[in-house]
């Protein structure tokens, strides 16, 4: 059995092409790069040199295979080079998945994602809900909102062999994401006071999610989609369960989304001339108060897909990003508070400032 990947060397492709290659198949990976192709080659892949843009430069590596996984894609929350998601996601997705119909390939796993519900309100969404049509909160959701209904549905009604899976909040080891980072400088003591307690996303752990599509490839119906996530869970309630299972101290303060959101616009101009991080960009503020909420019933009855629990996942997840940063003191709460009020100061202080400008005068 052959198999070809896109995004091999990424999150998700780095779990699902040593799963691939336990189960036997003779596994094919695009790659980018020198470093892309070492990388896939470490999993036990062979790599292909190409690009998703470049049709031509999949041909041979696809043709022959049993079944395409199209995994590869762009997702960030308030990047600077935003105009790569829809190139990427969106005529990425029309050229792998195109080229596999073309060339007969017998299945095809394309990885969509829960966020084309766009926010869910609260509700826990399932495969037959109706999907977002904009506006959308961010552009990761629009473009992936287009591939899905604009290119991949389209090819399932010209006969092509498409399963879709949906992944929610992906975590875990060699995560590289905006929640990741969140979960870091969680471990370092970094996270004083928290800006998305309302946030709602479901969560499931990064090799269960691998396994999820390997299930939809072996056993999911042509044209079907399957929702593949865990419990949806807060992130308020996340970040104290964090501190639960780690003993790590949570946030002293969790700032209400609507103290905040009305500044996403200003967040959002001063994103044209300065290099704001992910976590206060105007999407990242956007965000604070939205569900990307979705169960998996189908995806467990069908395919047979069972998730590890959080509290499993999570604990594997902080082993190793102990590994990465190495021993981290535990802070005081004494240390916390002292570390909140100086950040407190410097707000002020910057506020003060701004209102001692001197203001121009009519006719200056």
């Amino acid at each position: 059995m052959k198999a070809f990947v896109t995004g091999g060397s990424g999150f998700v492709g780095s779990y699902l092409i040593p799963k691939l290659v336990e189960r036997g198949y003779e596994v094919f990976a695009l790659a980018r790069s020198g470093g892309s192709a070492d990388r896939v080659r470490e999993l036990g892949a062979t790599p292909v040199e190409g690009d998703i843009l470049d049709p031509d430069s999949m041909r041979g590596g696809m043709a022959g295979s049993d079944v395409v996984f199209h995994v590869a894609g762009w997702y960030k929350t308030g990047a600077s080079d935003w105009m790569n998601a829809e190139p990427i996601n969106v005529n990425g997705t029309r050229n792998v998945l195109g080229l596999a119909h073309e060339l007969g390939v017998p299945k095809i796993v394309y990885t969509s994602t829960v966020a084309i519900f766009g926010d869910t309100h609260g509700k826990i969404l399932d495969e037959n809900a109706s999907t977002a049509n904009g506006p959308f909160i961010t552009e990761y959701d629009r473009t992936k909102w287009m591939a899905h209904h604009l290119v991949a549905k389209p090819l399932i009604d010209e006969g092509a062999p498409i399963v879709i899976v949906m992944p929610g909040g992906i975590y875990g080891p060699g995560d590289h994401s905006l929640l990741m980072q969140q979960m870091r400088q969680f471990y370092r003591g970094e996270m004083l006071f928290m800006l998305s307690p309302a946030m709602t996303i479901t969560w499931a752990y990064v090799e269960d999610v691998a396994e999820g599509h390997i299930l939809a490839a072996e056993k999911g119906k042509v044209g079907e989609s399957y929702i593949l996530t865990g419990p949806a869970i807060p992130m308020g309630e996340m970040v104290d369960f964090w501190a639960y299972i780690t003993g790590r101290p949570a946030p002293l303060l969790k700032v209400p989304p609507r103290f905040l959101k009305p500044f996403a616009p200003l967040v959002g101009a001063l994103e044209e001339s300065l290099p704001l991080p992910e976590l206060v960009s105007e999407e990242a503020m956007n965000m604070l108060d939205v569900s990307y909420a979705a169960r998996a019933d189908k995806a467990r009855n069908e395919l047979g897909w069972q998730p590890r629990s959080p509290q499993a996942g999570m604990l594997e997840t902080f082993n190793w990003i102990a590994e990465q940063e190495g021993p981290v003191p535990v802070p005081s709460q004494e240390e916390q508070v002292a570390k909140l009020a100086l950040i407190a100061a410097a707000i002020l202080l910057i506020f003060w400032l701004l209102g001692r400008r001197p203001r121009r005068k009519d006719g200056d």
